[in-house]
């Protein structure tokens, strides 16, 4: 039994740092690394070393696991000032734009495929559903418009919610209850999916800024299990446990938390591994033997998604929404509306149940996936270039670090000067902090000093600002500000709200 153990950890600890290297091995080369994730998979199956792997359900449990990580990231990463402007038409996106997904697609695959209506609304509902992992790993590292990036991101975030209920539905037998009861169970969930996770991530946010923990590690455990605890909430009353998680994310993520930098990096680094383990896992399952007679209905579904129903789904919902994005907005939002291991996930819900056709659709969701992320996420930047809507470089926004200071009733922050930044020449009287907040340290290449008031501020520096918890936000907005405009910020009037 140790001898197994053993080798399992020496595969799992190999397969980790090959997949870690992959990343920037898949950077250099322009191939996306989730498909260096699913080659690894294939080659540990059972046409390379022969790891023979075939439990649906397993694979399905550990994908949800993987999906709540993933999604947690997504929400904890959201800045709500750039969501709330896209909010509505992302909604409406996973929502509007998922039902007509899923009815042209059926449409099309029923037509020229000949399957019955039932599974042709299934292979419309497994691919309706953008993938977070792919968007957060594509979007992030090119320069667009933050709006059209929110947008996209947000619906990733939602989509999955309506979606899994959806396939669940058109997966499992039919049942006696009228069409009309399916569409109440389907708003309850949501509703219910949203409000839990406001509730969870609001008492979060209160607990997380009010305790002071013994270790700043345990902050980011604290933050992740409170999204995985929103989900909980939400499948034991029945309601959509991924709405809870992104919902709840996106709370936390906008709070004021102590120590907020390693919480996001802790998310990161987790959503990394879910994404690393659950593409290994879904090409473990994958048969490749049978995947050349999948690429004729893959092809007809892709093109039938491409070419008509996603297009559909973003101009219905651009014409729901007021202040939706033109013409070239929304075919951007149409061709960037990735496709990753979502879909395969979902995929393996109808298999694990029994559907007739699962495993056919299966093979090809997974050829369609690889020929989507193969095409579509190395083409994301030159049709941005093309439709005209790349966003300029900007200057990184300054990141303040905080920690609390239990027995003074007080925050101590940490700022760097960050190139770009106008805190650069700034003198330390000039930054006008609020009373209650003093400049304690400055930090100069290695070496820490006490600062005097007419001490000049320089790229490269850290400060360490002590605040009481009242004049916290109020001494953040204003170190924002100045950052921002420099001294004159006030006068420019630079409120300092926080941005991505």
């Amino acid at each position: 039994m140790t001898g197994h153990l053993d080798a399992a950890l020496l595969i799992g600890a190999a397969v980790l740092l090959v997949a870690v290297a992959a990343v920037r091995l898949s950077t250099r080369v322009g191939l996306p690394s989730l498909l260096v994730y699913l080659l690894i998979g294939i080659l540990l199956g059972e046409a390379g070393l022969g790891i023979r792997f075939d439990d649906a359900e397993l694979t399905r449990t550990l994908g949800f696991c993987a999906l709540i990580v993933i999604i947690a990231e997504g929400g904890l990463t959201a800045r709500w000032s750039t969501l709330r402007p896209v909010l509505g038409l992302s909604a409406t996106l996973a929502t509007v734009g998922v039902a007509v997904s899923i009815v042209v697609v059926g449409v099309v695959v029923h037509l020229l495929l000949g399957l019955d209506w039932r599974l042709a609304l299934l292979y419309g509902a497994v691919l309706s559903s953008t993938d977070a992992a792919a968007v957060f790993a594509t979007l992030r590292r090119l320069r667009l418009p933050p709006r059209l990036v929110a947008t996209l991101e947000a619906e990733s975030g939602m989509n999955d919610a309506p979606v899994v209920l959806l396939v669940v539905l058109l997966a499992s037998p039919a049942a006696a209850s009228p069409w009309w009861h399916e569409l109440v169970l389907l708003v309850y969930e949501l509703a219910v999916g949203a409000a839990i996770g406001l509730f969870v991530g609001a008492a979060g946010r209160w607990l997380l800024r009010r305790a002071a923990l013994p270790s700043a590690g345990l902050y980011p455990i604290a933050a992740v299990g409170l999204t995985v605890l929103a989900y909980a909430a939400g499948a034991v009353a029945h309601a959509s446990g991924f709405l809870a998680v992104y919902v709840a994310g996106v709370v936390l993520g906008n709070a004021r938390l102590p120590h907020r930098r390693a919480i996001l990096g802790f998310a990161d680094g987790l959503a990394w591994v879910a994404q690393i383990g659950l593409f290994v896992l879904l090409g473990l399952l994958v048969s490749p033997s049978r995947l050349p007679g999948a690429l004729v209905a893959a092809l007809v579904v892709g093109g039938a998604l491409v070419l008509l129903a996603r297009p559909l789904s973003v101009a219905v919902s651009a014409l729901l929404v007021r202040g939706a994005p033109g013409w070239r907005g929304q075919a951007f939002l149409s061709w960037a509306g990735l496709r990753g291991a979502v879909p395969i996930v979902l995929a393996t819900i109808p298999l694990s149940i029994g559907t007739p056709g699962a495993e056919k659709l299966f093979d090809a969701v997974f050829v369609l996936v690889i020929i989507f992320t193969l095409v579509q996420a190395g083409t994301i930047a030159p049709v941005a270039r093309r439709l005209g809507i790349t966003a300029p470089a900007e200057a990184a926004e300054v990141q303040v670090e905080s920690a609390p200071l239990e027995n003074m009733h007080a925050d101590l922050l940490q700022i760097g000067v960050a190139p770009g930044s106008r805190l650069a020449g700034v003198h330390i009287d000039e930054l006008r902090l609020p009373v209650g907040a003093v400049v304690t340290l400055v930090v100069r290449e290695g070496a820490g000093f006490v600062p005097a008031p007419d001490t000049r501020l320089r790229t490269g520096d850290t400060l360490l600002i002590v605040a009481t918890a009242d004049v916290r936000d109020t001494a953040e907005r204003r170190l924002r500000a100045v950052s921002r405009r420099g001294r004159l910020a006030r006068w420019f009037g630079e409120e300092g709200r926080e941005v991505p």
